[in-house]
């Protein structure tokens, strides 16, 4: 039983420890796990809330050390199957000090990528408050976006609320074209949708704020909420009753590390919202949370305890 649900792909990274390499040239690397929605599962872990991961693994090593990593962070696995016929997914990533860093996968055929939808039909929903759902599942194969869509029936069968991000991956997709008329649709199915300032730009054709707000709740009568990211400068948030506002980011000295920033900023929105706080003390709780991701290096390693979050907090508000 557990109070959060996510679907997506684990991915074991392998993370070069020598700064400003070519991955071609590094020779030392760190083993970690990533992965956008295990991303979330981590971090509302971390902050003391229930999770279960659906997803599938290779009988591999890689997939052994999945199952390890997400019993150290008290993710529940209930409804992870695992296959000797294909493998687990795992990246090769850059280090870098400054901007982002370069990566290469290797997933395409991954255990996950063949998650069927017949898989989801055991899944106890009846302490789920809140689902988080992302456009990269369904980007990773034809099977994967039918079991995404599955799951969706299941969600609204049992009116769970869901947070959608479309965490844009064009590599992943066959053309830009099915990814952006995908990820829109699937956008229609999100409570509350969480896109970048980047991805409105590509998504609907605007960088403007209230105009990617003012496109997803056109969308569906089903979103209520539209959070644009805006970076540095905090989320803009429009509801579907009119009202509008920006909450501002957190000033940060130095970026070590963009990679689950985004993710964090979603769990930030979800554990808030868990516990009761409004939409903008749940914001700006994103917003912080986005903001200790980018000072720590891996794609988790920043998110916060409870503890760690107070005192970043009173840090800010000296």
């Amino acid at each position: 039983m557990s109070e959060f649900l996510t679907i997506g792909e684990p991915v074991v990274t392998f993370g070069a420890t020598d700064a400003d390499m070519d991955l071609a040239d590094a020779l030392n690397y760190k083993k970690i796990l990533g992965g956008a929605e295990l991303n979330v599962a981590v971090g509302v872990t971390r902050l003391g809330h229930s999770a279960q991961y659906i997803s599938a693994v290779g009988a591999d090593p890689l997939g052994e050390f999945t199952k390890r990593e997400l019993a150290k962070e008290n993710i529940g696995t209930d409804y992870m199957s695992e296959t000797a016929d294909y493998w687990t997914a795992f990246q090769l990533k850059q280090r870098v000090t400054k901007g982002d860093p370069e990566t290469f996968n290797f997933r395409k055929g991954s255990a996950a990528a063949h998650l069927t939808a017949d898989k989801l039909d055991g899944i106890n929903f009846s302490d789920v408050k809140m689902v988080h759902l992302s456009g990269i599942f369904p980007a990773i194969s034809q099977t994967s976006r039918a079991t995404f869509r599955h799951l969706i029936t299941l969600i609204e069968e049992h009116h769970v609320p869901t947070t959608y991000d479309p965490n844009l991956r064009p590599s992943l997709w066959e053309s830009q074209e099915v990814m952006i008329e995908t990820v829109n649709d699937l956008a229609k199915h999100g409570e509350i949708v969480l896109p970048g300032i980047n991805e409105g730009e590509i998504l609907m054709g605007s960088r403007d704020p209230e105009a990617i707000a003012d496109f997803y709740l056109n969308n569906s009568e089903r979103t209520h909420t539209v959070i644009v990211k805006l970076g540095a400068e905090g989320a803009f948030v429009k509801t579907d009753d009119g009202q509008s506002y920006t909450v501002p980011g957190f000033k940060v000295e130095h970026v070590v590390d963009t990679v689950g920033a985004g993710d964090g900023f979603a769990l930030g929105i979800i554990t808030a919202l868990l516990e009761g706080l409004t939409m903008p003390e749940a914001v700006r709780r994103a917003n912080a949370v986005g903001a200790l991701a980018v000072q720590a290096p891996g794609d988790n390693d920043g998110y916060p305890t409870q503890a760690q979050l107070a005192d970043f907090y009173a840090t800010y508000e000296k």
